[in-house]
């Protein structure tokens, strides 16, 4: 393997605490597999706005076009308003690098308990596709007469034939690729957002006649909510919009387990420029700094990076290694039913990956 240069942004919270873990398991990978990673770290982030004014310097994204990927641990402050870490550090990188793919994978393991009470390891098996970069949150619009009685904010959708086309066939690619005989799930909402999803449900069903031996579904976002919970196994591929992809894929995360195993992947598929991985969960102030948030879901992410990057075998390592600690049950954070802290966990995962 050839350098690969990683650009960290721990973030804010419990980001700079999981971030931590992930690293160690992936330096102890590197020495295993003798592979060559340089890490840079950037102090971007909350903290860097509350100094600063922005969530990163203005030249930003031009530092980071000369890296093979981004490793993020979380952002988000209690004393700044959400859509500013948002439009400020996630959107920007994510339309810049043209990561039109967020991946999202959500597993039922051995060890894990469901909210679901009929649900056994290995019933639920649900990855998440959603469009990463226009959608719901295209951010266009705006907001006249503000602070006024009359103030009007205006949200516009941004649905291109283009932009559905190479998601829904990015799905439909790794459908093929995973060999599940389930049919590959389309979500929409075409009847109440008759222009916008209309064009998704029409990208869908051109894509799909490609691929004639796959099965498929189209289904409205609240019925989908409802099968999710009454039918999760009917579930292998799911693709959505940006909106929907998101609410969607937290609800997966929760009825698998905990949010603290979810694992996100904001993938340029043709590599060309760097793809980020995060865990799902935030950066949760409430415990930050407390030593008892969960790293899996960053480990894990570390792992999806692993396998973006070519390592598929070293990725897969750390996802068995993973899967040890949560059968074994010994050394599993709060949110999992354990008592460990964030350093014990990420030292479980080390010492499991010598006996996988």
């Amino acid at each position: 393997m050839s350098k690969k240069r990683i650009a960290i942004i721990r973030g804010d919270g419990i980001g700079v605490e999981v971030i931590e873990e992930g690293l160690k398991v992936l330096c102890a990978m590197e020495d295993r597999a003798r592979l060559g990673f340089e890490f840079t770290e950037f102090p971007w982030g909350s903290d860097y706005y509350l100094e600063h004014g922005a969530m990163m310097p203005t030249d930003a994204l031009d530092t980071l076009a000369g890296f093979d990927a981004i490793y993020l641990g979380a952002v988000g402050h209690p004393e700044i308003h959400d859509h500013v870490t948002l439009n400020e550090l996630l959107l920007p990188i994510r339309r810049r690098f043209d990561q039109y793919v967020c991946l999202r994978p959500n597993t039922l393991f051995p060890g894990m308990d469901s909210p679901l009470k009929n649900a056994a390891p290995w019933d639920i098996d649900i990855t998440i596709v959603r469009e990463n970069t226009e959608g719901e949150y295209a951010d266009v619009g705006g907001i006249q007469f503000k602070n006024q009685p009359n103030e009007i904010g205006v949200q516009t959708g941004v649905f291109t034939r283009r932009g559905c086309e190479r998601v829904i066939r990015y799905a439909f690619e790794l459908a093929r690729k995973r060999g599940s005989q389930k049919p590959v799930a389309s979500i929409t909402k075409s009847n109440a957002q008759g222009y916008g999803m209309v064009v998704w449900d029409c990208a869908f069903e051109r894509v799909a006649a490609d691929y004639p031996e796959l099965p498929t579904m189209s289904l409205l976002v609240d019925a989908a909510a409802m099968e999710f919970v009454r039918r999760p196994e009917a579930f292998d591929l799911v693709v959505a919009s940006n909106l929907f992809g998101d609410i969607l894929s937290d609800m997966a995360a929760i009825i698998t387990g905990s949010i603290g195993l979810a694992a996100s992947g904001n993938i340029n598929p043709d590599g060309e420029q760097p793809s980020m991985f995060e865990p799902v969960h935030g950066s949760a102030p409430d415990i930050a700094g407390k030593g008892v948030a969960n790293p899996l879901a960053a480990i894990l992410s570390a792992a999806m990076m692993l396998e973006h990057l070519g390592q598929a075998a070293e990725a897969e390592a750390i996802q068995k290694a993973v899967l040890l600690v949560i059968e074994r049950r010994e050394m599993l954070p709060s949110d999992m039913g354990g008592t460990a802290t964030t350093q014990q966990v990420g030292d479980a995962v080390l010492s499991a990956l010598g006996s996988v």
